[in-house]
């Protein structure tokens, strides 16, 4: 789970939460497949089958599964010469192998990245980012996307926000089984309706468990971003002026893109209130802001 080496700065609070989160969804990730086995028992090798093949399957693609559902379009150095070098010197800066670039049609301002390690990473910036932010401005967007790809942090957000999706799919796999069982067998009814609720403790902890790495994760790329460049106050004013800038977005651009805000930048709808902010996949522009002028009392530089 450690870093690869490049210059980025390195960070153990991350490295040690994505250690926990992964061990932690791993643990749940049994336990709700032991469960559904109990349940299925007639189907068991269906559930270790879509269990196994569900799991592989996302690790192996999720990096194009992700780019693709974000309108993600690779682009050569000629139809994208701007973009294309500023990851140019980021990578040569930070030493780290060049990713892949893409951008996606969006009016919304945001970028990703993707990948399950430097060689296979993507990093993708919106038109609408391309359109309104200044090189310097771009330049820390990309080094906090390029941290992400370095810190390997995209991988285990995308393998440890799956088991609800897998959780999902093997419940209603075990629920079928079960209820095809039930009318022969009146025992199983309490199992089959033990199965849902479990299900939704697993979904319910593994939510939370990638929220509060997504937080930390956000923080730790603007901190990396920060130190590279050695420019926080570009890195700042990006942050301002994507923020500023969502507000002019129609509501239904920001609803179709809400469901990335784990893999974005920036939220496109920010959460509201303590509840709200304790879900919320992002800190909040005023945490964000308060760490990149601390770096920047840190460098000396206004």
């Amino acid at each position: 789970m450690a870093a690869a080496r490049t210059r980025f700065a390195p960070d153990r609070g991350l490295t040690s939460r994505m250690v926990a989160t992964m061990f932690l969804i791993g643990l749940l990730y049994v336990v709700l497949v032991g469960g559904l086995l109990v349940v299925a028992k007639g189907a068991w090798p269906l559930v270790v089958l879509l269990a196994g093949g569900m799991f592989v399957a996302q690790f192996w693609f999720s990096d194009r599964i992700a780019a693709y559902s974000m309108g993600a379009r690779e682009v050569t150095p000629e139809q994208a010469p701007e973009l294309h070098g500023a990851v140019d010197r980021l990578c040569a800066l930070a030493d780290m192998p060049k990713p892949r670039v893409a951008v996606a049609e969006s009016d919304v301002p945001n970028a990703f990245a993707t990948g399950r390690n430097q060689r296979n990473s993507l990093v993708c910036a919106t038109t609408g980012l391309l359109r309104r932010l200044e090189p310097d401005e771009l330049e820390g967007v990309l080094a906090h996307e390029l941290s992400h790809v370095a810190h390997r942090d995209v991988a285990v957000m995308t393998v440890a926000s799956f088991l609800g999706v897998l959780a999902g799919t093997l419940t209603r796999v075990a629920l079928w089984s079960g209820l095809a069982r039930g009318g022969r067998n009146s025992n199983l009814g309490p199992l089959v309706l033990l199965v849902p609720l479990v299900s939704a403790v697993v979904y319910a902890l593994s939510f939370l468990l990638t929220r509060l790495l997504s937080r930390y994760r956000e923080l730790t790329a603007d901190r990396a971003a920060a130190f590279l460049t050695g420019r926080p106050s570009a890195l700042a004013a990006a942050l301002t002026k994507i923020s500023g800038q969502m507000a002019r977005i129609p509501t239904r651009d920001l609803r179709q893109a809400e469901p990335f805000n784990a893999f974005y930048f920036a939220p496109a709808l920010s959460a509201r209130g303590g509840m709200g902010r304790l879900l919320s996949t992002h800190p909040t522009l005023e945490q964000r802001l308060d760490q990149l002028s601390r770096i920047s009392a840190q460098l000396g530089r206004p």
